[in-house]
């Protein structure tokens, strides 16, 4: 009976019946769904973990983290003269931080930082169920994972390349927030929370090449981050949020408030008490201003140092990691790199630049007035137009733009893109007294900056090799190309000393031996005197002195041109030497760096020692990386080497160089003058007891240069640099380097040659401090055996 009551119930109630059934699949599919829901994202993490969804850092990373501290660039003398550095930055530590900082990132970014072990799970439950609209699920340990591994991507040359960040498509936000979790679980392991908390304000970009919390509390306030005030503090914990929404310069007014709301939850958490509140709140950010210099904004005369140093330095860390298998970036561990750069050489370097190229820049600027195809001359010999080489040069030089060779990517055609560079627009030309802003065409932009007249020096000691200078160019954001290492001119005379240097040795000449100066031809080739004169005989150190043409090419039909040449190589000089005996007038092109290498080992007692840039390379705890030794080689003995200073004392006593002794250098100095075809390039390379250094002007071009002799030549466009250069370095008595120092003479030697009176011989009529009436210009032809381009073919006359 009561089966029956209860199946009639049953019966009479078909909606209790569906209401259970469906409580069943609810619970069913809910449990399910739940159990697939965990399953998916173990799984997530799972294939994060392994790397599926992008690179995970491995243990190395974790325990090495980008956080970039600069290597320094230390002089001889003790200053700091440059950074390798990808982002201006000074870390801290932690106990550099102001309290009232701690307690505002706690309040502001994580208020159980202390708690958890990377993961918030109250935190990451209320921004998944809320949106996101009370507050964020990421700790302070996941926004460092996010800074450290998962927001950039940097590479070894010092670029920094962004990446996309986090993506707006909704699952790969997720995994986004997935890798985040799983590397700060990670971090959480290997650091302590002070060390998180220290890492991640280290590494926050706070803008105007603020990076970190250091230069950050410098950059706003002007005062180290340790002394930072609650407001101060509150402020750069605001813009974490977004330095640029929240900056205190860009957006003052913004920052207030955002401040304020710092501060409250500081009062609210109980880290400063509600007077301390009132006290700032509502009151204007004071902001100290000190912008940081642009990385890229450099127009340091050292930055072509720095260009050549850091191949340098890779090299040295490259053989070090093969050697310890350690590997080191000169953009993040912060290494010493003691250099041999004097910093007051190279400030006096830079001014003695700078003070004759101006002079000449003026000089040049007006001769070109007007001038249609300025800055450029057709070659003596006619064969190639003055329009042709207009147009060929303004072409190649566009076409290395990277404005060109995007334009070209796009789809351009070369007459369209023509049209283009031919339009105005705002751009930023090089003057001297400062950059300028103007509207000109890129097309008349290229043309302006071939008219900028280009200089190279370095100074080197004798015995050590150590580098003393280096200007590689007259401003590294305009003209980035080094005139002293990467930089091959044609030497001009400057090259004679290697003749003469052979002959000597292989035929152990004196400065006294006379050789004819009758003309000669070799072959297809007819050198000459640019003056014409011929006849009669001349003493070696005449010859050298006035630099005479036919007395270099006799010695090198003497010598053979193979003999000359291996005396170059063994002096240092690894740049291509035609074999012909053209290379006795200068027809070769090699670099600064090589002639004074070259030069020096006549100082050195015919010892060659390989010019070097560093003396040591330390990591951040001191320990030596690298340590240079001189890399020296005998060449020839002290009385061949020491008859070569004589013979180029006479260049400055008597010869082509005697304009140094008008302007106030009275020491004892060898060296020789160089100018090349048309005054393309003047050069002068001076030895002195302690000091060698070396001096080049020009053009970008070699088609660009002074129409005449009298003021193109190697003594008036490089040898006044060389004086400047040496009066101030003599006026500095901290360098020890004195006029009264004289060269060593061998006791084998004793007191020298004595020729007949060399200054008998009228060598400078009519030519004041210049390269003289036997100057080495000769026969005005071109080499039927020289295949180089272009820009040095058909004015290859084989030079002074």
């Amino acid at each position: 009976m009561e089966k029956a009551i209860k199946k009639n119930t049953t019966a009479a109630n078909p909606v209790a019946s569906n209401k259970k059934q469906f409580l069943k699949k609810y619970l069913y599919w809910f449990w399910g769904l739940s159990l697939l829901g965990i399953l998916a994202v173990v799984l997530l993490f799972v294939l994060a973990r392994v790397g599926v969804f992008g690179k995970m850092p491995d243990v190395h990373d974790l325990e090495n983290p980008d956080i970039y501290v600069a290597s320094e660039i230390i002089s001889s003398d003790g200053k700091v003269l440059d950074r390798f550095e990808k982002e201006k930055r000074i870390p801290v530590e932690f106990k550099d931080l102001p309290q009232p900082m701690i307690y505002a990132l706690m309040a502001k970014e994580d208020e159980r930082f202390r708690e958890h072990s990377g993961v918030d799970r109250e935190a990451l439950f209320r921004a998944v169920v809320y949106g996101g609209k009370r507050g964020g699920g990421s700790t302070l340990t996941q926004q460092l994972a996010k800074l450290l591994f998962t927001q950039r991507n940097d590479d070894e040359d010092g670029t920094v390349a962004p990446s996309s960040g986090i993506s707006k498509n909704p699952i790969l936000r997720a995994l986004q927030k997935i890798k985040e979790m799983i590397i700060a679980v990670q971090l959480e392991k290997l650091y302590t929370k002070d060390e998180i908390m220290v890492m991640y304000l280290n590494k926050f970009d706070f803008l105007f090449n603020a990076n970190g919390i250091e230069l950050a509390s410098q950059v706003y306030f002007n005062k180290h981050a340790k002394k930072l005030n609650l407001a101060e503090c509150a402020v750069l914990v605001a813009m974490l949020e977004n330095p640029a929404l929240n900056n205190p310069k860009l957006n003052p007014e913004r920052v207030q408030k955002r401040r304020d709301v710092v501060l409250r939850q500081m009062e609210k958490l109980k880290f400063i008490t509600a007077e301390e509140y009132s006290a700032i709140a509502g009151t204007p950010v004071k902001v100290d201003f000190h912008p940081t210099k642009d990385l890229s904004d450099t127009d340091s005369y050292s930055a072509y140092f720095k260009y050549e140093l850091r191949k340098e330095a890779r090299a040295i860390l490259d053989d070090y990691e093969k050697q310890t298998g350690k590997h080191f970036s000169l953009y993040k561990d912060g290494l010493k790199i003691y250099v041999t750069l004097d910093s007051r050489m190279q400030r006096y370097a830079e001014d003695a630049i700078e003070k004759h190229i101006k002079y000449l820049q003026d000089i040049f600027s007006r001769e070109q007035k007007g001038r249609q195809y300025a800055p450029f001359y057709a070659p003596r010999n006619g064969k190639v137009s003055l329009q042709t080489i207009y147009d060929k040069l303004m072409t190649d030089a566009m076409k290395r733009t990277g404005r060109y060779k995007y334009l070209k990517e796009s789809g351009k055609s070369d007459e369209e893109i023509l049209k283009i560079f031919k339009t105005p627009v705002r751009l930023q030309i090089f003057t001297w007294k400062k950059e300028r802003d103007t509207l000109m065409s890129p097309w008349d932009s290229i043309r302006y900056h071939k008219h900028i007249v280009q200089a190279g020096l370095m100074a080197m000691e004798p015995n050590t090799g150590n580098i003393k200078a280096w200007v590689g160019g007259i401003n590294w954001k305009h003209f980035q190309f080094d005139h002293v290492k990467q930089s091959r001119r044609q030497v001009g005379s400057t090259f004679k000393p290697f003749v003469y240097a052979t002959a000597i040795k292989q035929l152990n000449y004196t400065p006294c031996t006379e050789i004819s100066n009758e003309p000669i031809s070799l072959g297809n080739w007819h050198p000459r005197n640019d003056n014409g004169r011929y006849g009669g005989s001349l003493q070696l150190k005449q010859a050298l002195a006035w630099s005479v043409n036919m007395i270099a090419v006799r010695l090198i039909q003497s010598t053979g041109s193979d003999a000359v040449i291996q005396m170059a190589r063994d002096l240092g000089v690894e740049s291509p030497i035609p074999r012909n005996p053209t290379i006795a007038l200068g027809s070769s092109d090699i670099t600064l760096y090589e002639m004074v290498g070259a030069y020096n080992t006549f100082a050195n007692f015919g010892n060659y020692v390989k010019p070097e840039m560093i003396w040591r390379v330390e990591d951040n705890n001191g320990k030596v990386i690298k340590e240079n030794t001189p890399q020296v080689r005998e060449v020839m003995s002290e009385i061949y080497a020491y008859t070569m200073l004589d013979l180029m004392k006479g260049v400055v006593d008597i010869g082509t160089g005697r304009g140094l002794r008008g302007l106030g250098v009275s020491a004892e100095v060898a060296g020789k003058t160089g100018t090349t075809n048309d005054n393309a390039d003047g050069w002068f390379v001076g030895i002195t007891p302690k000091l060698s250094a070396g001096v080049w002007v020009g053009w970008e071009d070699r088609y660009a240069h002074f129409a005449s002799t009298g003021i193109g030549q190697g003594a008036k466009m490089a040898l006044p640099i060389w004086a400047y250069f040496m009066q101030k370095v003599y006026a500095d008595p901290a360098l020890e380097i004195s006029q009264k120092d004289k060269f060593p003479v061998p006791d084998a030697i004793k007191e020298g040659w004595s020729c007949e009176d060399l200054a008998s011989y009228g060598g400078y009529d009519g030519f004041e401090g210049g390269e003289g009436a036997w100057n080495t210009e000769p026969d005005r032809t071109t080499d039927a055996n020289n295949n180089s381009d272009m820009r040095k073919k058909d004015t290859m006359d084989f030079n002074r």
